[in-house]
């Protein structure tokens, strides 16, 4: 996504080219700078501008897509590109509505944009595994071995939007029912290149665990959290903000609530440039959290366990 900006002069010639070979030619080639290379947006300090920027670069890709809708490319940068936007821009808006039906009205907005995105992972790994979609909801498990390494960045995006959109409507029947869809995605892509984004495979499994209904995995959770923070080496600030939402919230550990989020606040955003606009919004949600503490964690006891995560 970030590359979208810097290209949309090229995109304005291409659409008004007068050649449809040439304009599909150009189209495919910005396609593929879109989806290659850094992105100046994750190295980006200013939230806000960035949240600002993404409504533009996500309509300029859609249009690009509606000009070549098999572009792998454009699909994953559209299905990332929603991810993000629906993470960075609407997830606090969400967080700061403070009656039901704005509430309710927000998260509905919030589980479309996850579902487009989602929508846009399933298409690429469609095209490249024709009846995929199909397969995977009659048998996620067996449907998922398909998938290979070079696919992992789809696949993660791909299970992280669905996954994003039941966690913003646990009271949807249908889309909890997809659950296992998002669990063999995930173990999938775990199987494949589990050291993928130093640990960000590791760190959705935790959000994972923590969502599903039922009794809490500890030991898978604190599994994954460890190789996640050994492959991150301690400065993924969103690593410890999952943990204390999907283990210490639901085991009511005060003093682990705390020492969580103090890590995250701990970390340096300049440190990785690569992952600076990520961390800065995991901080961010780690602040709101601890403003929240009082509502979330019943009882302000610290736990037998000392506050250790």
């Amino acid at each position: 996504m970030g590359r979208v900006l810097s290209l949309f002069f090229m995109a304005l010639l291409t659409v008004t080219a007068t050649s449809c070979s040439i304009r599909k030619m150009a189209i495919n080639k910005i396609g593929d700078a879109l989806a290659s290379g850094g992105s100046v947006y994750e190295s980006d300090e200013d939230l806000e501008l960035v949240a600002g920027a993404l409504p533009f670069s996500l309509k300029l890709v859609e249009s690009l897509l509606a000009e070549a809708p098999k572009h792998k490319g454009l699909l994953l940068t559209a299905s990332q590109g929603f991810a993000s936007y629906a993470y960075l821009d609407v997830q606090p808006k969400v967080d700061a509505a403070t009656d039901f039906d704005t509430r309710v009205k927000v998260r509905a907005r919030i589980r479309r944009l996850y579902l487009r995105g989602f929508n846009y992972g399933m298409a690429a790994l469609e095209l490249a595994h024709p009846g995929f979609s199909a397969e995977l909801v009659r048998g996620p498990r067996e449907a998922v071995a398909v998938l290979k390494k070079d696919e992992v960045p789809l696949i993660y995006w791909t299970a992280a939007n669905l996954g994003l959109a039941i966690s913003s409507s646990r009271d949807d029947v249908a889309l909890l029912a997809r659950l296992p869809e998002v669990d063999a995605m995930l173990s999938r892509a775990l199987e494949l290149d589990s050291t993928w984004r130093k640990g960000a495979l590791h760190e959705f499994a935790i959000i994972l665990a923590g969502a599903k209904p039922g009794e809490l995995d500890v030991t898978r959770i604190q599994t994954h959290y460890k190789q996640a923070l050994d492959l991150s080496k301690g400065q993924n600030a969103n690593l410890y903000v999952a943990l204390a939402e999907a283990q210490a919230v639901q085991q009511q550990d005060s003093a682990a609530f705390t020492k969580l989020l103090e890590q995250a606040l701990a970390v340096d955003p300049d440190s990785d440039k690569e992952t600076r606009l990520m961390n800065l919004a995991a901080q961010r949600r780690a602040r709101w959290l601890l403003e929240r503490k009082e509502e979330l964690i019943l009882s302000s006891d610290s736990s037998e366990n000392g506050g250790k995560p």
